[in-house]
Protein backbone atom coordinates (compact mmCIF):
# COMPACT_ATOMS: atom_id res chain seq x y z
CA UNK A 1 0.00 0.00 0.00
CA UNK A 2 1.06 3.24 -1.36
CA UNK A 3 0.97 6.22 1.33
CA UNK A 4 0.78 10.02 0.54
CA UNK A 5 0.56 13.18 2.10
CA UNK A 6 -0.40 14.99 -1.17
CA UNK A 7 -4.01 15.02 -2.77
CA UNK A 8 -2.37 14.23 -5.89
CA UNK A 9 -0.42 11.41 -7.79
CA UNK A 10 1.45 12.25 -10.35
CA UNK A 11 0.92 10.53 -13.54
CA UNK A 12 -2.16 8.70 -11.90
CA UNK A 13 -5.80 9.28 -11.95
CA UNK A 14 -8.17 7.62 -9.29
CA UNK A 15 -11.69 6.96 -7.88
CA UNK A 16 -12.12 7.79 -3.86
CA UNK A 17 -13.25 5.36 -2.14
CA UNK A 18 -13.77 7.31 1.64
CA UNK A 19 -12.43 8.12 4.96
CA UNK A 20 -9.48 5.66 6.44
CA UNK A 21 -8.00 5.74 9.88
CA UNK A 22 -6.36 3.74 12.57
CA UNK A 23 -5.10 4.83 16.06
CA UNK A 24 -4.18 3.23 19.14
CA UNK A 25 -3.94 4.85 22.97
CA UNK A 26 -0.83 4.38 24.40
CA UNK A 27 0.42 5.02 28.15
CA UNK A 28 3.82 5.06 29.29
CA UNK A 29 4.87 2.47 32.06
CA UNK A 30 6.62 3.42 35.52
CA UNK A 31 9.98 2.33 34.43
CA UNK A 32 9.52 5.06 31.71
CA UNK A 33 7.76 7.73 33.98
CA UNK A 34 10.45 7.36 36.36
CA UNK A 35 13.14 7.64 34.02
CA UNK A 36 11.65 10.25 32.44
CA UNK A 37 10.89 12.86 35.51
CA UNK A 38 14.65 12.33 36.33
CA UNK A 39 15.55 13.47 32.41
CA UNK A 40 13.35 16.15 32.74
CA UNK A 41 15.84 17.78 35.53
CA UNK A 42 18.50 17.96 33.34
CA UNK A 43 16.97 17.73 29.68
CA UNK A 44 17.24 16.21 26.92
CA UNK A 45 15.12 13.76 24.65
CA UNK A 46 12.75 11.68 26.57
CA UNK A 47 13.97 8.43 24.81
CA UNK A 48 11.42 5.94 26.11
CA UNK A 49 8.62 8.46 25.03
CA UNK A 50 9.96 8.42 21.76
CA UNK A 51 9.99 4.86 20.83
CA UNK A 52 6.50 4.61 22.76
CA UNK A 53 4.83 7.41 19.76
CA UNK A 54 6.83 6.01 17.40
CA UNK A 55 5.77 2.40 18.26
CA UNK A 56 1.91 4.25 18.30
CA UNK A 57 1.75 6.19 15.05
CA UNK A 58 3.07 2.34 13.42
CA UNK A 59 0.19 0.97 14.93
CA UNK A 60 -2.12 3.72 14.07
CA UNK A 61 -0.76 3.49 10.55
CA UNK A 62 -0.87 -0.55 10.18
CA UNK A 63 -4.43 0.15 11.54
CA UNK A 64 -5.61 2.52 9.16
CA UNK A 65 -3.55 0.15 5.78
CA UNK A 66 -5.77 -2.39 6.99
CA UNK A 67 -9.10 -0.77 6.46
CA UNK A 68 -7.81 0.83 3.07
CA UNK A 69 -7.55 -2.84 1.97
CA UNK A 70 -10.67 -4.30 3.00
CA UNK A 71 -11.76 -1.49 0.75
CA UNK A 72 -9.62 -2.58 -2.17
CA UNK A 73 -7.80 0.47 -2.06
CA UNK A 74 -4.42 1.05 -4.42
CA UNK A 75 -3.25 4.10 -2.27
CA UNK A 76 -4.35 6.52 0.59
CA UNK A 77 -3.81 10.16 0.16
CA UNK A 78 -3.94 13.24 1.81
CA UNK A 79 -2.58 10.81 5.04
CA UNK A 80 -1.84 13.02 8.16
CA UNK A 81 -1.30 12.10 11.82
CA UNK A 82 -2.79 13.89 14.86
CA UNK A 83 -2.22 13.14 18.73
CA UNK A 84 -3.81 14.03 22.44
CA UNK A 85 -4.01 13.60 25.59
CA UNK A 86 -6.77 11.14 26.49
CA UNK A 87 -5.60 10.92 29.97
CA UNK A 88 -2.69 11.89 32.43
CA UNK A 89 -0.02 9.49 30.78
CA UNK A 90 -1.99 8.66 28.00
CA UNK A 91 -1.65 9.47 24.45
CA UNK A 92 -4.15 9.27 21.20
CA UNK A 93 -2.12 8.50 18.17
CA UNK A 94 -4.79 8.46 14.90
CA UNK A 95 -3.82 8.31 11.13
CA UNK A 96 -6.29 9.17 8.61
CA UNK A 97 -6.41 9.94 5.46
CA UNK A 98 -8.35 9.01 1.65
CA UNK A 99 -8.43 5.86 0.09
CA UNK A 100 -8.17 5.65 -3.71
CA UNK A 101 -8.40 3.17 -6.29
CA UNK A 102 -6.47 3.48 -9.66
CA UNK A 103 -8.33 3.55 -12.57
Amino acid sequence: MKLYTTDYITGKQFETLGLVEGSTVQSKHIGRDIAASFKTIVGGELKGYTEMMNEARKMATNRMIEKAEMMGADAIVCVRYASSAVMDGAAEIMAYGTAVKFI
